[in-house]
C-alpha cells in the first residue's frame, strides 16, 4: 500500500548481482503478497534467510473464544487486565491478551516495560494502536520509534522485536488481521496514491530510513525467532526456529510493501451539517473489518443538528470501540472511560445513553479520542474480554437489570 521507499544499498536492477564490498555475493529475498501479484519489496541479507537449524512448537498462548451468549452488548475494562506492576515483566508480543475474535481479528491488549522476543506474524498484517508510552520496534526493515497515538502496521511475516522505553508502560491495542491492512480503496487512486479527498495521506506516513544490521559479534550467532502461523484445521499455532544468522541482516531494501507508522493527530476529521456516519472516520482496512478513529473536532453545524449518534442497528456487523481518550460524550453515565471497550453486536439495536441527547444539543466541539472495529462475521470473547467484562453494561439504557435496579455507576 504505501509509496515506493528505498532504504540502504541495493543493486542497479532487480534480480542481479549484489555483493558487499569484500566481494560477497548479497541474498536477494522477495517478501510480496498474492503470489507474486500485490506490493512488495526485495531485501538484500547478508546471509541466507531461509537458513534454519532447529524448530519446535510454541504455544502462542490462550486464543480460545466462546460465543457471546445470550447476545449482549458489552463493557470491557481492559485496564484491569494489567495491574498494579506486573506490566514490568510482561512483553509486547508473548503477554498479549486476547479480547474478541472471530475467523477475521483478533484483538488484543497489552500492558508492558520488557523488551519482546524476535517475532513474526506468519497469519496477517498487525495494526498497532498505542495508548499510551513509548518504544522502539526492531525490524527486517529497519527501526521504528512509536508513541502514544501511533499506529503501526507490520505486514505479515515481518520479522521484528518491540524494545519499550523510559519508566512508564507501553499500552498497545492490538488488531491482528488474518489478511492484508491498508487504508480505504476509496482514499486511492487506481494507481495508489492518496486523493485529496482523503483524511491523511503519504506525507504522514513514517517508514524505515536507514538499514539495520547487528554488529559482527551478534550476526552469526544462533538465535530464537518465534513464528505464529496457520495449522491444518483453519486455526492458529506456533514454531520457534533457531536460526544461524541474526535477521537483522538486511543492507538495503526498495518496494512498496513495509511497516509505517501513522500518528492518530494526523487524521483530518471530516465534519458535516449533521451528524456524519461512521465511514467517514474510517482509516483503514482488511478482508471482512474496517478500523475508523474518532478524533476530537468540530461537530455538526445545522440549528437543528443533534451532535451525538443516533441509535443504530449494524446489522451485517460488530462494533468494538476502544476508548482512548478524552470524553466520549455518547457513552457518559455508562462507566465507560479511558482503557474502556464497548462491543456492540449486530442484532442489538444501540445508540447515546440515557439523556446523552439533550446534553449534546447545541455543543460545538468533542474532545474524544476513540478507535473503532467494525467486523462482518460475529466476534467471540477471549480470556481477556471475559476477564475484563463488566456484567452491567447491557443495562444501563435501561436502568435496570435481571436481579432489579442497576445501582450507580462510576
Amino acid at each position: 500500500m504505501p509509496f515506493y521507499r528505498r532504504v540502504g544499498e541495493i543493486p542497479h536492477k532487480r534480480h542481479t548481482q549484489h555483493r558487499s564490498p569484500a566481494g560477497d555475493l548479497y541474498s536477494e529475498e522477495l517478501m510480496g503478497e498474492e503470489g507474486f501479484s500485490s506490493d512488495s519489496s526485495l531485501l538484500y541479507h547478508v546471509a541466507i534467510p531461509s537458513a534454519v537449524v532447529d524448530a519446535t512448537p510454541w504455544d502462542p498462548g490462550e486464543l480460545g473464544t466462546t460465543m457471546n451468549q445470550p447476545l449482549l452488548p458489552r463493557h470491557l475494562a481492559l485496564h484491569t487486565l494489567f495491574e498494579g506492576q506486573e506490566w514490568k515483566s510482561a512483553d509486547p508480543v508473548t503477554s498479549r491478551r486476547l479480547v474478541l475474535g472471530n475467523a477475521d481479528v483478533r484483538i488484543s491488549y497489552v500492558v508492558t516495560g520488557e523488551t519482546s522476543p524476535l517475532y513474526r506474524n506468519a497469519v496477517g498484517d498487525e495494526c498497532i494502536y498505542v495508548e499510551s508510552g513509548d518504544g522502539v520496534v526492531e525490524t527486517v526493515f529497519g527501526t521504528l520509534t512509536v508513541t502514544s497515538g501511533d499506529y503501526l502496521v507490520l505486514p505479515r511475516s515481518t520479522t521484528h522485536r518491540w524494545l519499550p522505553s523510559g519508566d512508564e508502560p507501553l499500552r498497545c491495542y492490538v488488531i491482528e488481521a488474518n489478511s492484508h491492512i491498508g487504508p480505504a480503496a476509496r482514499y486511492l487512486s487506481r494507481h495508489g496514491q492518496f486523493l485529496e479527498h482523503s483524511p491523511y495521506c503519504e506525507r504522514d506516513l513514517t517508514g524505515p530510513t536507514t538499514p539495520l544490521v547487528v554488529d559482527d559479534a551478534v550476526l552469526h550467532r544462533d538465535v530464537e525467532v518465534l513464528v505464529k502461523h496457520r495449522d491444518s484445521r483453519g486455526g492458529v499455532t506456533g514454531t520457534r526456529y533457531v536460526v544461524p544468522t541474526h535477521p537483522f541482516d538486511v543492507v538495503g531494501w526498495d518496494g512498496c510493501l513495509y511497516p509505517f507508522t501513522v500518528n492518530v493527530a494526523d487524521f483530518e476529521p471530516i465534519t458535516g451539517r449533521v451528524h456524519q456516519p461512521p465511514p467517514v472516520h474510517q482509516v483503514f482496512e482488511a478482508t471482512n473489518l474496517v478500523i475508523c478513529n474518532f478524533v476530537p473536532r468540530k461537530v455538526d453545524y445545522h440549528p437543528g443538528s443533534v451532535p451525538v449518534p443516533y441509535y443504530h442497528s449494524n446489522v451485517d456487523s460488530d462494533e468494538v470501540m476502544f476508548y482512548c481518550g478524552g470524553n466520549y460524550e455518547a457513552r457518559r453515565g455508562s462507566g465507560i472511560g479511558q482503557g474502556s471497550v464497548s462491543l456492540h453486536p449486530g442484532g442489538h439495536s444501540h445508540g447515546p445513553q440515557p439523556g446523552a441527547v439533550e446534553r449534546s444539543l447545541g455543543v460545538e466541539y468533542f474532545d474524544e479520542l476513540a478507535v473503532m472495529v467494525d467486523t462482518f462475521r460475529p466476534l467471540e470473547l477471549g480470556e481477556g474480554g471475559r476477564a475484563a467484562d463488566d456484567g452491567r453494561y447491557a443495562w444501563t439504557w435501561s436502568g435496570r437489570g435481571p436481579e432489579g435496579e442497576l445501582g450507580p455507576l462510576t
